[in-house]
């Protein structure tokens, strides 16, 4: 059963209604589908601390050599106002986000300073006041999943990549990828606008471009469930678009597999313009509007690998990456 946002979208998505057989020719998952077959099957409850608490999933990736943002202060408990202000004085810059939030909830970028003023992408101001409320609302499980108490965590703000620069607005684009049983199924590029207040979230606004998995060009572009050529605040065409070092993010999305233990995930990846492709988080639930950002249904892709024999799932990341651009590259059947 698809839910109503995700019919809505999908209507749009070729110019006019479709009708549920036409859905399911094209291969449309459903969110029932996709709790049933696959979140519940082939996710361990026991593995989803790794994921679901942003901390966690930092060590974890330490372990497995996977990059990701440098943390420079977490707070396990309430801080004091003066150990807040000692973390965030000598910053100019910094992104504070709950351990446990999600949506991108909770998360507060800070870009420069004038003074005593904390600078937002958008421009907008902060004072220390309302950094030390937002460290208190973190903490207090205002974000969090089950509104339980979290920790708070103090990252380096990621250097982005200029490549991405006019393709996002008052913001930056983060790259998905969902990953099933270790092979890499589909990917997105997600970009701020205007409407979606500087943040890379669809259901706000932001448009989903779909990745080609064998070249890292785009394939698609949608923004709010229609289909658009060139960003609506900066007006680039996406057929320009191209990822750099395509294979070497998706290589990390894949190599997420062995460290979280999911069988079905989604990695949102970042490109720092010294260090490349960093993991921001991962995800045991990831949503579906990948789908629409593409034009293509997952089902399809995720029955492909399930009848994939012993052998072939024994592959290591780098081959599970090779298979992957393959067989689901842009205009093929899958």
């Amino acid at each position: 059963m698809l839910s109503f946002s995700m019919k809505h979208v999908i209507t749009k998505l070729r110019g006019g209604l479709v009708s549920p057989l036409a859905l399911h020719r094209m291969g449309i998952l459903g969110m029932n589908a996709r709790n049933i077959n696959y979140i519940a099957r082939y996710n361990d409850r026991d593995k989803y601390p790794i994921v679901d608490d942003k901390l966690n999933t930092k060590r974890a990736a330490k372990r497995y050599g996977i990059p990701v943002p440098e943390l420079i202060a977490a707070f396990e408990t309430q801080p004091s106002r003066k150990r807040v202000m000692e973390v965030i004085e000598p910053l100019w810059q910094f992104v504070i986000k709950p351990a446990r939030g999600s949506g991108g909830k909770g998360i507060l970028v800070i870009v420069g300073r004038d003074g005593d003023k904390y600078k937002k992408p958008s421009g907008a101001e902060v004072t220390a006041l309302d950094i030390l409320r937002h460290v208190s609302n973190i903490h207090s499980g205002l974000y969090s999943l089950g509104g339980k108490p979290d920790r708070v965590m103090i990252e380096a703000l990621v250097d982005f990549d200029p490549v991405f620069d006019n393709y996002s607005f008052e913001g930056v684009p983060d790259i998905r990828v969902i990953v099933f049983r270790g092979f890499p199924v589909m990917a997105m590029l997600r970009c701020s606008t205007h409407d979606s207040d500087g943040k890379a979230n669809l259901h706000q606004g932001a448009v989903g471009v779909g990745i080609d998995l064998a070249t890292g060009k785009s394939c698609h572009a949608v923004q709010r469930g229609l289909r658009i050529n060139k960003h609506p605040d900066t007006e680039m065409p996406f057929d320009k678009l191209e990822v750099p070092g395509w294979r070497d993010l998706v290589r990390l999305a894949s190599s997420c597999y062995e460290m979280t233990g999911l069988g079905y995930l989604g990695c949102d990846i970042v490109l720092d313009r010294q260090r490349g492709p960093l993991l921001l988080e991962a995800n045991a639930r990831p949503g579906l509007a990948i789908q629409v950002a593409n034009g293509v249904g997952l089902r399809k892709r995720l029955r492909y690998i399930e009848n994939l024999d012993l052998e072939q799932l024994e592959k290591n990341a780098d081959e599970r990456v090779a298979f992957s651009m393959q067989e689901f590259a842009a205009g093929r059947r899958l």
